[in-house]
C-alpha cells in the first residue's frame, strides 16, 4: 500500500512541495533529477517519498541522464517526472524530442529562472515559454502548464500527468522561481488517482509500457506503428509527422484551459500567465476599487513601510478603467480559438511576461483586429499592479 508523510486535507506547503504531494498522488512512481536553483527543494523531497511510496529515486549525473531515465522508467511500467531550470531544460531538449517522438508520457517541471546560461539561480523569469514549445529540433507539438498558485502547482502537476497519459506525449509544468518558492494554504487530495490513457487518433501501440504484449519497437528516428524505420519513405514519414501534430493539434480546444476575471464589462484585458496573473489580478482589484481577499496588495505593502500614508502617486484614480484579466493556464498548444472567442468585445490587450516580451507575439498574430501591447520586465521582479494599471492610461491616451 502506497503510503505518504502528508495527510489529505488543508496544509500549507511551498509550490515546490505542493508539486512533489501531486506527482505522487497522479501516480508517480519514478524520479530521476539534478539539484538545480530553483527547483532543488522538488529533488530533495523526491529522494524523501519516493521509498516511503514505493517508488524509485535516482539522482543522476547530469540533466541529460535525468531525462533520459525517466523516458526508460516509462516504458518500465513507472510513471515518471523530472524537475529543473534553464540551463538544466536547455539539456533536457534532446530527451524531450525523443519522448515526442516515441510517445512516452512524462512530465518535465521546468521552475524558471532568468538566463542565458548561469543567468540568475535564484530570480525568477518567464524567459522559458518559447523553449518549451520549440527547444528540440523537429516538428513535433508540446503540451505546457503554466501555474500561478500553489494549489495550481499542486492541480496543475495531476493535469499534467492526465494529459501526458491521454496524448502519449511530454508535458512540461511551466513554472518559475515565485510559485516554486511561495508557501501558501492548500488542499491536497488522498490516495492515488488511476490515469488511465485513453484511445486518440494516433500512430503508435495504446501502451506506453513494455512486457504487455504489444510488439512495438521504440524507435527514435520516423517509424510506423509497429517501430518500423520509414525515413527513407517520404510519403510515409510525412503521414507519421502529420500524425503526431495532429494529435494535439486537433485537439487545441480540449486541452487549452482560460480562465477570465471582471471580463463582461472590460474594453481592456490583462493576458497573463503563470505568477505575473497576480499582479494581473491586484491591478484589476485596484481599478474596480474591490478590497477583499488579496486586494489591494500594493496599497498594503506601502502603508506598511510608510508609516506616515501611502505617497500621492498611489492615489492616481483608476476607476473609470474597464479592465479584465484572461489567465492563460496552458500557454501551449497555443489557445487561440477560445482567446479569440473571449476578445471579442476587447479593444486594448496588454501583455505583462517576465521577458522581453515573446509570448506577446503569438497573441498579436492571434488578435490582428486589436491593440495588443507587449509589457516586457526582466531582471527577476514581478510587475507592480501600478505598473500595469499605468501602461493602461498610457496606451489609452489618459493622463494620471
Amino acid at each position: 500500500m502506497d503510503k505518504g508523510s502528508t495527510k489529505p486535507g488543508y496544509v500549507v506547503l511551498q509550490g515546490n512541495e505542493a508539486c512533489v504531494k501531486a506527482a505522487i498522488y497522479a501516480g508517480c512512481r519514478f524520479f530521476a533529477g539534478y539539484p538545480i536553483t530553483p527547483s532543488t527543494e522538488i529533488i530533495e523531497m523526491m529522494a524523501e517519498e519516493m521509498p516511503i511510496c514505493g517508488g524509485a529515486f535516482i539522482q543522476m549525473e547530469d540533466e541529460i541522464a535525468s531525462s533520459c531515465a525517466i523516458v526508460g522508467a516509462r516504458w518500465g511500467g513507472r510513471k515518471a517526472m523530472t524537475a529543473t531550470s534553464g540551463p538544466g531544460f536547455t539539456l533536457m531538449q534532446e530527451a524531450i524530442g525523443f519522448a515526442a517522438v516515441t510517445e512516452t508520457p512524462v512530465v518535465i517541471v521546468n521552475v524558471q529562472r532568468g538566463g542565458p546560461a548561469t543567468g540568475q539561480p535564484t530570480l525568477s523569469s518567464q524567459q522559458d515559454i518559447y523553449q518549451a514549445r520549440y527547444g528540440s529540433h523537429g516538428d513535433y507539438e508540446m503540451i505546457a502548464l503554466a501555474p500561478s498558485t500553489v494549489q495550481e502547482m499542486y492541480d496543475f502537476t495531476v493535469r499534467a500527468f492526465e494529459l501526458a497519459e491521454k496524448y502519449r506525449t511530454p508535458v512540461v509544468l511551466l513554472a518559475d522561481e515565485v510559485v516554486g518558492h511561495m508557501r501558501e494554504k492548500i488542499i491536497i487530495k488522498k490516495g492515488t488517482v488511476d490515469v488511465r490513457p485513453e484511445k486518440i487518433a494516433g500512430i503508435a501501440s495504446p501502451s506506453a509500457d513494455f512486457f504487455t504484449g504489444e510488439n512495438v519497437l521504440v524507435e527514435g528516428q520516423l517509424h510506423d506503428e509497429r517501430g518500423r524505420r520509414i525515413g527513407h519513405l517520404p510519403d510515409k514519414s510525412g503521414e507519421f509527422l502529420m500524425k503526431l501534430n495532429n494529435k494535439i493539434r486537433k485537439n487545441v480546444d480540449a486541452i487549452a484551459d482560460l480562465k477570465t476575471y471582471f471580463l463582461e464589462d472590460s474594453d481592456t484585458a490583462i493576458v497573463a500567465y503563470g505568477s505575473v496573473e497576480r499582479p494581473a489580478m491586484d491591478a484589476v482589484r485596484l481599478a474596480r476599487g474591490i478590497k477583499d481577499d488579496m486586494v489591494n496588495t500594493t496599497v498594503k505593502f506601502v502603508k506598511n513601510v510608510f508609516k506616515k500614508g501611502v505617497p500621492a502617486a498611489i492615489h492616481t484614480d483608476y476607476s473609470h478603467l474597464k479592465v479584465g484579466v484572461i489567465k492563460i493556464n496552458t500557454p501551449w498548444p497555443f489557445p487561440k480559438n477560445e482567446l479569440t472567442r473571449l476578445t471579442r468585445d476587447v479593444k486594448l490587450v496588454i501583455v505583462p511576461e517576465m521577458n522581453i516580451g515573446k509570448y506577446y507575439k503569438e497573441i498579436e498574430r492571434a488578435l490582428p483586429d486589436k491593440k495588443v501591447v507587449s509589457m516586457p520586465k526582466c531582471g527577476g521582479n514581478l510587475h507592480t499592479p501600478k505598473e500595469i494599471l499605468d501602461t493602461i492610461l498610457k496606451e489609452m491616451g489618459v493622463n494620471e
